[in-house]
């Protein structure tokens, strides 16, 4: 079997080619600093109350009462949010970072919002799905050269 290298189609506006190859190695740590910093708010409500959260204790009775789960699973969830998220926007041990946020993301969308459909703005779990897939790919590839696992020289 060959193989035939095929190569990147060219933009119609060459400037665009020029800016995007200059930019491109900044994308990925782009899409992990973000999805990290979007975490760690919800951390921030269920672990200290913060942007119109409850707190430990209330994020814990509120799991149990209306979610049937165990009260101790809102201080996993505020740790992994939170800590997760900085350490993923830091690309500190990465991989088993992204694998923590994406077993809580598939515990969300499972037990949580599957039964209520899709759509994020019914509670569905189009939101929590979407976060597993983009920490996953992080489980896969690692946190790449804008990251502290490269510049310490050592990731899982």
């Amino acid at each position: 079997m060959t193989i035939v290298a095929v190569s990147s189609p060219r933009p119609l506006i060459p400037a665009v080619g020029a800016l995007t190859k200059a930019l491109t190695p900044y994308a990925d740590p782009m899409v992990r600093v973000t999805a990290g910093l979007l975490l760690m708010p919800h951390g921030a409500q269920k672990l200290f109350g913060l942007f119109g959260g409850y707190g430990l204790e209330a994020t814990g009775q509120f799991f149990a009462a209306k979610l049937g789960l165990p009260a101790s699973l809102a201080l996993i969830a505020g740790l992994i949010e939170f800590f997760g998220g900085l350490f993923l926007a830091l690309g500190l041990l990465t991989r088993p970072v992204a694998a923590l946020v994406v077993g809580l993301m598939g515990a969300a969308v499972l037990s949580v919002h599957l039964g209520a459909g899709f759509f994020w703005t019914d509670g569905g779990f189009e939101y929590p799905l979407f976060w597993g897939i983009v920490a996953l790919s992080y489980v896969i590839r690692g946190g790449g050269a804008y990251s502290l696992d490269a510049r310490i020289g050592r990731e899982f």
